[in-house]
């Protein structure tokens, strides 16, 4: 028998920990808990899980803390959520490092489509074929080795800037619509959110250009999409 996936709720209300470790039992998973950012932390370090479902408001450390720090030794996929559901959340958690993010309140179900999309998207990016590397320019991106430099530079990118920019690359010089890349890199239910898409475009290039303000690789068609611009191969 395969063994289960786990996921790890780091929430501090005993309410929510319950209701979630229900239905997620229910479908299959193994289920952590942590009440707070440090345990939250401990445990995504001991035990691995496969997903974690991290509340932007925990005691000790909050959400964006807890989810920099992660990032620090692990790619786990990361799913924040927030109470509040302003953009600016939003976009502190994709810049911390998360993969996704649900507003509370949220219904269960809703919860696990979330959790089953995204670690849908990391199956499809393990099993993914693709050239080993692609080369723009003095950006190179190794698939291989999920390593991405920049003039001998290494940068570093979440899982989900990584199947972003792959997407990109693999289809560089060709304009790809926003629901081409939301379809690809985030699945189908999201086709429509492209405030997903907007915030990751946004941190590629704060990591990829120069001047982020005035792209040069990675450029937006106005109401149709984005294209990885490479110059012409010698």
């Amino acid at each position: 028998m395969a063994e289960r996936q786990s996921v790890l709720i780091a929430d501090d209300d005993p309410l929510i920990q319950r209701l979630v470790r229900t239905h997620l039992d229910r479908a299959g998973y193994r289920v952590l808990t942590a009440a707070d950012g440090e345990a939250a932390l401990d445990a995504a370090a001991a035990d691995q899980p496969d997903l974690i479902v991290l509340d932007l408001m925990l005691p000790k450390l909050d959400g964006f803390e807890v989810c920099k720090r992660i990032r620090e030794f692990s790619l786990v996929p990361v799913l924040m959520l927030t109470a509040r559901g302003e953009q600016v959340d939003k976009l502190r958690g994709f810049e911390a490092g998360a993969d996704d993010y649900l507003t509370k309140p949220f219904s269960p179900p809703e919860l696990l489509a979330r959790i089953q999309a995204v670690l849908r998207r990391v199956q499809q990016r393990a099993g993914s074929s693709a050239p080993s590397v692609v080369r723009c320019g003095d950006l190179t991106i190794d698939f291989v080795r999920r390593r991405v430099v920049i003039n001998d530079e290494t940068i570093k990118l979440t899982p989900t800037e990584f199947q972003l920019l792959q997407q990109l690359a693999l289809n560089a010089g060709k304009v790809l619509s926003h629901t081409e890349l939301l379809t690809s890199v985030w699945g189908p239910e999201y086709r429509d959110d492209r405030d997903y898409l907007w915030a990751y475009v946004r941190h590629l290039r704060r990591k990829l250009e120069a001047d982020p303000e005035s792209p040069k690789r990675i450029l937006s068609e106005p109401g149709y999409g984005y294209v990885l611009d490479c110059p012409a191969a010698e």
